[in-house]
């Protein structure tokens, strides 16, 4: 969203991408993405314009087995088909920093008309972004955002400051504002993960906190058995520890798994965010009391619209445009191009039965 506009012009937004289905005067598809790759500076918005049909979008997981990712992607891919576009998920096994690099660049030699990406590492993933964006492929970034100047538009899952200052606030009113905490993270380069971090640290600097100790931060790379073990090896090196806090749906169920048939349970309180469906089970039995999370299907869903907007030439990524995503509505644009989905939801046992993903 920071690096300069590849979207339709104006006027041309009807019938440059839709070409390929409809045909429109005789302009083909290579001669629509060089008009469009003219609007690269001062290009302007055009709210009225109809989505394309027959847009290529393509969403690129942190990792293609991670099961809160999947849950996006395939609400992604879904809401691609109401306005016929053809959508896939592509990514790789393993969260490391460089590991999506060689998708990106599968993805410009396929001339995708936009790539959705929840980005491992913020930097490491910047060149073939803008490689890509130069080739007029335009770049949302999800879940987990890049560099500012590596893409057009973060779909961001809520507030990070939101997210991170009310992770410790749960936990501090769970122990009385006492005790040592620890944070077991996802992979050290995770964008989402660091900011959460960082605003979680500028909370505990409250005076009211002053009780709350922060004594680790571990990182289980959002692998479900190095999460367990990390959380195993919290335990055993801060005996007084209290607390854990897991701003990652991977880690929070693994430390719950291990948790739950440990001696801590019932004496460590773990918080963070998980999905529903995984932590259910240790609500129910007593190891959870609360977690947080957003709707994953919106987050996906939303992702799907925000791109094919730009890809039609409705927005920019230029703060104040507005765009409609659907059944969720219209969205506007904010600062640095970041759309937020809405506040995260507390589930606790009652109403956790309420939701079913």
């Amino acid at each position: 969203m920071y690096a300069m506009s590849r979207t339709l012009a104006a006027t041309a937004a009807a019938c440059l991408l839709a070409v390929t289905a409809a045909g429109c005067g005789g302009t083909t598809k290579d001669d629509a993405k060089d008009d469009r790759a003219g609007q690269k500076s001062g290009a302007t918005a055009d709210p009225d314009a109809p989505l394309a049909k027959g847009l290529k979008l393509a969403f690129l997981p942190k990792q293609i087995n991670n099961p809160y990712e999947k849950i996006v992607d395939d609400a992604g891919i879904a809401a691609a088909g109401e306005f016929g576009a053809d959508a896939k998920e592509v990514g790789p096994s393993d969260a490391k920093a460089s590991s999506q690099v060689s998708y990106i660049n599968t993805l410009i030699q396929q001339k995708q008309d936009a790539i959705l990406i929840a980005a491992n590492d913020p930097n490491a993933v910047c060149g073939p972004l803008k490689r890509a964006m130069e080739q007029d492929i335009n770049v949302v970034a999800y879940d987990s955002d890049t560099a500012k100047d590596c893409r057009q538009l973060f779909i961001n899952q809520a507030s990070s400051e939101e997210i991170g200052r009310s992770q410790i606030r749960h936990i501090a009113e769970q122990l009385g504002y006492k005790g040592e905490i620890a944070i077991l993270s996802a992979t050290q380069n995770a964008t989402n993960q660091n900011t959460w971090i960082d605003f979680m640290k500028d909370e505990l600097k409250d005076p009211k906190y002053k009780d709350l100790k922060l004594v680790k931060v571990a990182y289980g790379d959002d692998d479900d058995q190095k999460s367990f073990q990390e959380t195993q090896g919290l335990l055993k090196a801060y005996p007084r520890l209290k607390g854990i806090i897991s701003p990652t749906t991977v880690g929070i169920a693994a430390a719950a798994r291990y948790i739950s048939s440990s001696s801590y349970k019932g004496k460590v309180v773990l918080n963070g965010l998980g999905t529903p469906n995984q932590m259910r089970a240790f609500v129910k039995d007593g190891t959870v009391e609360q977690f947080a999370l957003w709707d994953p299907k919106d987050l996906g869903y939303l992702g799907a619209y925000a791109a094919a907007a730009l890809a039609s030439g409705q927005i920019t990524g230029a703060e104040g445009e507005k765009f409609k995503a659907g059944k969720l509505g219209e969205y506007t644009v904010g600062a640095d191009g970041e759309v937020i989905l809405g506040p995260p939801t507390v589930f606790d046992k009652d109403n956790i039965d309420e939701y079913d993903f």
